[in-house]
């Protein structure tokens, strides 16, 4: 009977696959690539570390053909797959229809070379109508879009390994350069550096409640005086804090409006104007991998990685269509299906006549796939995802389920009413306007409202006027003078930096969560709320690559190679020559040119310099960025800068006030009263902290960090002594043992012997006595994380992945993590570990064992083979040169014996001439 091998990416999706295929059918998976470039040397082949451009793992010299190697992790998984190959005749590439999934099918027939029928299997649902479907209509593999990934792979890898040496050079080690990752820098950097140049303004108005004969009230707020607006926040120059543009406005200040409101108050008020307009709002469109990270971030406030992990996990257990697309078009199947259920659960009234459809309107916008959508013939219900995968694909499940139902229902119809009443001030014509609005038929909006980046629903609560007319009276309840300042531009949060970059047509929606990922985790950005902010490094790379790499910097540049790097995916340009041109340069400056050209030009100092002004002597205070982080300088003065910093925080007055608070803190605070040594209160990069005497060359000075809470501004001296004295040995227990009190890494903290125990919020470091010492350490010592016992949370008993085996919810110092005795793997944050399920156990543990071993236990291992290697070669040493002793000892012993035997023959021969001659 044949069989079929069906290869996938992850165990997730091939567990679930396993369910729909039958006996016939073995499925494996090839747990993501299978093969890569080598991320540095030492994983070059031996034979081709010689080679000039074995360095970035392309050859630029032919063709810019890739060097792929199979990574040790792999190659237990390679002979699995070979050996299930030996077990069938027919082999199905199912790997995800996309760039991404496409090359792992390509590399998936270089690795295997399969002998037997091969077939390209794709799906955007695994359901097990849309699985037996592409079992039946296979296709080959697409070596266009094969050619476009690893375009972009070489692309990522050049510019990557190439410019990242400069930015170690010449601004601080480890950074990194990147396609889309430098312009995303970019645009952060761009906003604070809009936010550092900008200049408050202050403008005033007038808000009034009004009533009318029927004492109904509404609020109403002043836009005219005389026919000229009055000016509000966006007439003013973000950079000037002045008026700006060509149009006549009043500037209202407090003067003027406080005269304006004696004025008008006891003056007579009427409704000048009272208009009524209908309105019509449509339903967005179902989700494309963009726009579900954006409102990810907006409604549930997930971080796009969270968004994307979720995502993930519902397509690999068949709640929802594939999550990486570009495209807003549903199937028919899908329009017929949320037609369905918006009759049944709002009734025909909101079904408009013929099915709604959708056309995309980004940049470079792949169709391959549907729009994501919830999979499957049904619905599936919130309670059954968050049942069987947990809370955080549940609410995302929500968003994508009423989505796409709202994308099939009627518009939302409603009035919007303006109403204008005016006073007169002698001549002048004082105007106030009313807005309000009545839905009067809520459509789409029964489903869903979408959210916009400032975190307000679009379509938000009603405002009702009430029915007025042309010439009516109103009386003013309450005037108010109101004081404005403009506000600067609004940092980039992760939602609305996706949509920045999905707007110019930068990268792929599918990368975003990683680049976002690693801008954070190269000490490019961090967050502060829900905003990302640009660390002085960012400013400093930007920089240098504004300066010297103008072009790869440049947003329009990068969003047309995107366009390109989609030609070669079509099948309509030419790999090798985009390459050559991006790299060589052909009328473009080349990015090996531009290297070569820029290294001896860059100018260290002037890249990592961010200037604030000048102090009252006229000497220039700047921003440092330096190998171990920002800093203040002035002249030979400078100040610490800690990494968390927000640069627009940091001014001219700012910086001047560290700097003079730094050398405040060269400058003792007193003398110890028992060594007679200088005493400083300073600050440093890891915060304020105090110091006794000044060191020598040989030894540093004693340092103790502040307890958190103390102010460095207002310590008594006692407290500054009682610091120094740390640590603090608070006697004797019962058995003679000291036990100390320390201020550690994690905070402060007893210790007898080996034995220690974590302080409480309720005691103090300073005044904590034997007694209270003595209590804590007669409770049981803490596990990981501060539990009081090694006992688990929940416990799978009897899991089949694991042959009977058993799966642990543990609490530990960073948060709640599952075990399976092998591997730890921490629940996604803001999981809730009484929520975890044993589907949701089991792949967190498969996606960290597809990592395999954690670092430490990797160097641990590494550690362990080099010392037994070591005492191995000790040892074959040592055996050596006892043999080589042995040896010598032998030689020396023969040719002692040797010499004995010479000098006793010739000492006969001399007796026997001797007696010859007597003779």
């Amino acid at each position: 009977m044949s069989k079929t091998l069906v290869i996938v990416e992850s165990p997730t999706k091939a567990r679930t696959l396993k369910k729909y295929l039958g006996s016939d059918y073995i499925v494996e998976s090839s747990v993501g690539h299978i093969r890569d470039l080598p991320a540095n040397a030492s994983e070059v082949p031996a034979k081709l570390k010689g080679e000039a451009w074995s360095r970035l793992g392309v050859n630029v010299e032919e063709d810019f053909q890739p060097l792929y190697i199979v990574r040790p992790d792999k190659k237990a998984k390679i002979k699995e797959l070979k050996d299930a190959l030996k077990q069938v005749d027919r082999l199905l590439l199912a790997t995800d229809e996309d760039r991404e999934g496409e090359a792992i099918s390509w590399h998936l027939l270089e690795v295997l070379k399969p002998t037997v029928k091969v077939e390209r299997m794709v799906f955007h649902e695994i359901t097990k109508k849309a699985i037996m479907e592409a079992t039946q209509n296979t296709r080959e593999v697409d070596f266009n879009m094969v050619e476009a990934q690893e375009s972009r792979r070489v692309i990522d890898r050049l510019y990557g390994y190439e410019i990242s040496p400069t930015l170690w050079r010449k601004v601080r080690p480890k950074l990194s350069a990147g396609r889309v990752q430098s312009v995303a820098v970019r645009m952060l950097v761009d906003r604070e550096r809009a936010r550092m140049r900008f200049v408050e303004a202050e403008y005033w108005d007038l808000g009034a409640v009004f009533e009318t004969c029927e004492g109904r009230s509404f609020d109403a707020r002043l836009t005219t005086i005389d026919g000229t607006r009055v000016a509000v926040g966006k007439d003013f120059d973000p950079d000037t804090g002045k008026l700006a543009g060509r149009r006549e406005v009043v500037h209202l200040d407090k003067g003027a409006s406080d005269a304006l409101k004696k004025a008008i108050e006891k003056g007579d008020f009427k409704v000048i104007s009272a208009e009524e307009k209908p309105f019509t709002k449509k339903p967005a469109a179902p989700f494309t991998t963009s726009t579900l990270q954006q409102e990810g971030g907006r409604k549930l406030r997930f971080e796009a990685k969270r968004t994307m992990r979720a995502a993930q996990r519902l397509y690999e257990n068949g709640f929802i269509t594939y999550m990486r697309t570009d495209s807003v078009v549903l199937s028919q199947a899908a329009i017929d299906l949320a037609r369905d259920a918006v009759k049944e659960l709002y009734g025909a009234e909101y079904l408009p006549d013929s099915p709604r459809t959708y056309k995309g309107k980004v940049k470079n916008a792949q169709e391959a796939h549907e729009a994501i959508r919830p999979a499957g013939d049904e619905v599936a219900t919130v309670d059954a995802v968050r049942l069987k995968l947990g809370v955080d694909e549940a609410k995302l499940y929500e968003l994508i389920r009423m989505r796409t139902l709202a994308s099939q229902m009627k518009d939302a119809k409603g009035r919007r009413m303006v109403l204008r009443v005016a006073a007169q001030d002698g001549n002048r014509e004082i105007v106030f306007q009313a807005s309000g609005s009545v839905i009067d038929f809520p459509g789409f909006l029964r489903a869903y409202v979408e959210g916009d980046d400032s975190g307000d629903a679009l379509g938000g609560d009603e405002k009702v006027l009430p029915p007025l007319a042309q010439g009516d009276q109103v009386k003013a309840k309450q005037l108010t003078c109101e004081e404005h300042h403009t506000t600067p531009p609004a940092r980039l949060t992760e939602a609305s930096l996706v949509k920045a970059l999905e707007e110019s047509g930068i990268g792929r929606p599918s990368t975003y969560a990683s680049i976002i990922d690693t801008i954070q985790n190269r000490n490019y950005s961090f967050k502060k709320g829900t905003a990302l902010v640009p660390t002085f490094t960012a400013f400093a790379v930007t920089a240098l690559l504004e300066q010297h790499f103008t072009t790869l910097i440049d947003p329009k540049f990068t969003a047309r190679m995107e366009e390109q790097l989609d030609a070669i995916a079509r099948g309509e340009g030419g790999r090798t020559e985009y390459l050559r041109s991006f790299y060589n340069g052909n009328g473009n400056p080349g990015l090996k040119p531009l290297v070569e050209n820029s290294i001896e030009v860059i100018d260290a100092r002037t890249i990592c310099t961010i200037p604030l002004g000048q102090n009252s002597q006229g000497a220039d205070v700047e921003v440092r960025v330096g190998r171990y982080g920002p800093f203040l300088s002035c002249e030979e003065d400078s100040a610490p800068l800690a990494d968390d910093v927000c640069p627009d925080e940091v001014d001219l007055a700012f910086a001047i006030e560290r700097i003079e608070a730094k050398k405040r803190g060269a400058e003792p605070v007193g003398e110890h009263p028992e060594s007679g040594e200088p005493v400083y209160v300073k600050s440093g990069r890891f915060g304020p902290y105090v110091q006794l005497g000044e060191g020598t060359d040989d030894e540093r000075p004693k340092m103790v960090s502040l307890l958190k809470g103390m102010d460095p501004e207002n310590l008594p001296f006692e407290t500054v002594l009682a610091l120094l004295s740390l640590p603090r040995n608070l006697g004797k227990d019962a058995e003679g043992e000291e036990i100390m009190a320390y201020n550690g890494r994690y905070g402060p903290y007893i210790k007898r012997g080996a034995d220690t125990r974590s302080l409480t919020a309720e005691d103090n470091l300073l005044e904590i006595d034997l007694k209270r010492a003595l209590e804590l350490l007669a409770q049981e010592k803490p596990g990981r994380g501060g539990r009081r016992t090694a006992t688990p949370i929940k416990t799978f008993d009897d899991v089949p992945e694991l042959d009977g085996g058993q799966i642990k919810l543990m609490e530990g110092r960073y948060g709640p993590y599952v075990s399976d005795g092998e591997y730890n793997a921490s629940l996604p944050k803001g999981a809730k570990a009484e929520e975890l399920t044993l589907t949701m156990a089991i792949e967190l543990l498969e996606q960290r064992r597809a990592k395999g071993p954690a670092k430490g236990r990797k160097k641990k291992a590494a550690k362990k083979k080099a010392t037994k290697k070591k005492a191995t070669n000790k040892k074959a040493a040592k055996k050596a040169t006892t043999k080589k002793a042995a040896s010598k000892k032998a030689a020396s012993k023969k040719k002692a014996a040797k010499k004995k035997a010479t000098k006793k023959a010739a000492k006969e021969t001399t007796t026997k001439k001797t007696a010859g001659g007597r003779e």
